[in-house]
C-alpha cells in the first residue's frame, strides 16, 4: 500500500507567534499529518518596500499596509525556528519550512533541514534554484503559475546542481482556487512528461479536491490549515480548521487502502458471498429419473454452491440420474 505523504501547511498562520506555531504543530500531529510546514523568510530580502499585496491578501487583512509591512508581522526569528523544530521533534512530527530567500536557505541548512520545499513563486528564480540544488537534498517543487516548459527547466537546473530526489506538486496559487481552475488531470501530464513522483498542493475550499488528488495517485498532499479561519491574516480564510484537516487526512488514508492492488481477484472479505449471491442450475419443476434436462425443466437460482450456470450447455440434453423436486440442485 502506497503511503501518501501529507504536509499540513501552517505557513504564516501563526501570525508571528511561537506559541501559536506550536499549537499548529500539535493540531497537525493530532490530525495524522506526516509533516507540519512553516515559511522562512526575511521580509526585507523577500519583497521591495513598495510591493503591493495580492488581491486575497488585501481582502483578508489591513488594506492600507504594504506587503512588506504585512510580512514583517509574520516573520519568525532564527531562535524561534530552532525552538519550533525542537518542539516538533518532541511531538514526533516532521518539521518543514519553505525558504523564500537566500539567507533563509542558509538558516534552514544550518538547522539540518532534510527536505526543501520550493514554493511556486521561486520556480523561475535561477540563483535560488541553483542554491537549493547544490545542497543535494530531497526537493519538493510546487508548480503554480507555471507551464510545462518552466517546470522542466527548473527540474533540469536542480539536477545539474546535483539534486536527484525531486517530486513535483501540481498547484494553483489563487486563494481560494476556483474549482474550474484546479485541473487535477495535470498530475498525469507531469508524471508522464517528467518521470518523477507527483503530488498536489491545494488552495481550494474544503477537503474533496485533495482527496480526489490522492485517488488519482498523488504521492504528496499539501494543504493549508489554521486554528481558526476568523483570525486576522492573509491565509486563514482559505485554510482548514483542525477538525477539517483531520477529516481530510482520515479520508486520504482510506483512499490509500481503497486503491489497493491492480490485480482483479476475489478478496477475502467477499469470498463468503459467492455461494449466497451467485446461482446454480436447479430443477424448474419436478423431474423424473431418466428424463432429459431441457430449457423447460431446469433454471438458475441462488445459492451458488451447485453446478455453475456457465455449464448450462453441457447439462442440457443429459438424462437425470435420479428424481428431482422443484428447486433441487442438479447434480453432475
Amino acid at each position: 500500500m502506497k503511503h501518501v505523504f501529507v504536509i499540513a501547511e501552517a505557513g504564516v498562520n501563526h501570525n508571528g507567534s511561537l506559541e501559536l506555531a506550536k499549537k499548529l504543530a500539535d493540531k497537525a500531529k493530532e490530525a495524522g499529518a506526516d509533516a507540519v510546514k512553516f515559511q522562512t523568510f526575511r521580509s526585507a530580502n523577500l519583497v521591495c518596500k513598495n510591493a503591493e499585496k495580492a488581491d486575497y491578501q488585501r481582502e483578508n487583512g489591513d488594506k492600507s499596509e504594504s506587503q512588506l509591512q504585512m510580512l514583517q508581522k509574520l516573520e519568525l526569528t532564527a531562535k524561534m525556528h530552532e525552538e519550533l523544530k525542537e518542539y516538533c521533534e518532541q511531538k514526533q512530527i516532521m518539521f518543514l519550512s519553505t525558504p523564500f530567500d537566500m539567507e533563509s536557505i542558509d538558516l534552514l541548512e544550518e538547522m539540518g533541514m532534510p527536505v526543501y520545499k520550493i514554493p511556486s513563486g521561486e520556480i523561475t528564480n535561477l540563483p535560488y534554484l541553483r542554491k537549493i540544488g547544490s545542497l543535494r537534498k530531497k526537493v519538493i517543487l510546487s508548480s503554480g503559475m507555471s507551464n510545462l516548459e518552466e517546470i522542466k527547466e527548473a527540474v533540469k537546473i536542480l539536477r545539474e546542481c546535483g539534486t536527484a530526489d525531486i517530486s513535483v506538486l501540481h498547484c494553483n496559487t489563487q486563494y481560494p482556487t476556483p474549482m474550474e481552475d484546479v485541473n487535477l488531470n495535470v498530475m498525469q501530464t507531469l508524471r508522464k512528461e517528467l518521470g518523477l513522483p507527483v503530488g498536489y498542493s491545494d488552495h481550494t475550499k474544503g477537503i474533496e479536491v485533495p482527496i480526489a488528488a490522492a485517488a488519482l495517485g498523488a504521492e504528496i498532499i499539501e494543504k493549508h490549515f489554521t486554528l481558526d479561519k476568523e483570525m486576522d491574516g492573509p491565509d486563514h480564510k482559505a485554510s482548514l480548521e483542525p477538525e477539517e484537516l483531520k477529516q481530510m487526512i482520515t479520508a486520504i488514508r482510506n483512499i490509500e487502502k481503497a486503491l489497493g492492488s491492480p490485480e482483479k481477484k476475489v478478496t477475502d472479505s467477499e469470498r463468503a458471498n459467492i455461494a449466497v449471491v451467485r446461482k446454480s442450475i436447479v430443477a424448474k419443476k419436478p423431474i423424473r429419473k431418466g428424463e432429459c434436462f431441457t430449457e423447460d425443466n431446469i433454471t438458475t437460482k441462488r445459492p451458488g454452491n451447485g453446478i455453475s450456470p456457465m455449464l448450462w450447455d453441457s447439462v442440457i440434453g443429459q438424462a437425470a440420474t435420479r428424481d428431482y423436486d422443484m428447486d433441487e440442485m442438479i447434480e453432475g
